[in-house]
């Protein structure tokens, strides 16, 4: 049995965002479009005999009990595997930016233990187990991109129309240096909750049109408000619009984003200015771990 993995932990844009409603409990219902990027997190898994979980910060210092751990921790105590895991982790995907990326650890880790600890978990209990860990752990568990419902834990396996070539699909990704908590998003009184639902069909029907114009779909509704809490996103988005672009926010973080036009080289993107991070990714066409576990038909609390 193999001992060690290096593996990759992809980030994820929201093609769009709309809130449509909320439960009684305060969760918000929203519908959104997932699309992974390759901007990613890589992770080294050690298998250890004793049982022990450690983990190592091979460039940002994380949290003490970060999702990573809990991951491993949650997998541990549900299959009651004697093993143990060291995990050293290298961080790329800035943090409080909407991207995703402490919950695509999560669901790296849970894929990547699954194998190395021989557990051979069918991909909808690990979705199980990553949903009592964040909303968004199932959607990096499913395999490619998604059309995502509910609190987030109800997940359509969704293929985008085919590139003609690479430079069809790519983004450039501004992260401002200020963060944004997805809870004083959420829990701002200004907030549009009452977005009229669209169907999985109409999207798919504007996508295949319009192919190098993927994010042009409806709206980012927690974008006006998360402008007015953190003057950066709007910094940011007026940044890309002064390069002819048309951008949005992605998520509940701080970062922006905009698909570049096929005409447009990488090389075309100037030098944004001081305390913002920009990359120019490209979409994912499959999650790189996808197929490491079982699949019964992914399906966690609807779809």
């Amino acid at each position: 049995m193999q001992s060690i993995y290096d593996v990759c932990a992809p980030a994820k844009l929201n093609l769009f965002l709309h809130i449509i409603g909320r439960r009684a409990d305060g969760l918000h219902l929203l519908q959104s479009a997932f699309m992974l990027i390759d901007w990613c997190d890589t992770l080294h898994f050690h298998v250890r005999n004793d049982g022990q979980i450690s983990r190592e910060d091979l460039s940002l210092a994380l949290p003490p009990d970060d999702l990573v751990l809990r991951a491993a921790r949650a997998l541990q105590r549900t299959s009651q595997c004697p093993l143990g895991v060291h995990i050293g982790i290298q961080k790329n995907i800035p943090a409080q930016a909407g991207m995703g990326g402490g919950s695509s650890d999560a669901a790296s880790t849970l894929l990547a233990l699954n194998r190395l600890w021989n557990l051979n978990l069918a991909l909808p209990e690990l979705a199980r187990i990553g949903l009592a860990l964040g909303a968004d752990v199932p959607f990096f568990l499913s395999g490619g991109h998604a059309w995502v419902e509910g609190i987030g834990e109800q997940i359509t396996p969704m293929e985008l129309p085919q590139a003609q070539n690479a430079r069809d699909a790519r983004f450039v990704v501004v992260k401002p240096d200020a963060g944004l908590e997805t809870k004083r998003i959420f829990s701002d009184p200004a907030l549009k909750r009452n977005t009229k639902p669209v169907i999985l069909r109409r999207f798919v029907a504007h996508a295949l049109g319009n192919v190098t114009a993927l994010a042009t779909y409806g709206r980012n509704d927690l974008q006006v408000v998360a402008q007015r809490l953190c003057p950066d996103v709007a910094q940011a988005l007026a940044w890309l619009r002064s390069l002819g672009l048309a951008p949005r926010m992605t998520g509940s973080g701080s970062a922006v984003f905009a698909q570049l036009p096929p005409e447009m080289q990488e090389v075309d993107v100037p030098v944004a200015p001081e305390a913002m991070q920009v990359r120019v990714c490209g979409s994912l066409a499959v999650h790189p771990l996808a197929g490491w576990a079982g699949n019964d038909g992914f399906s966690v609390g609807g779809s």
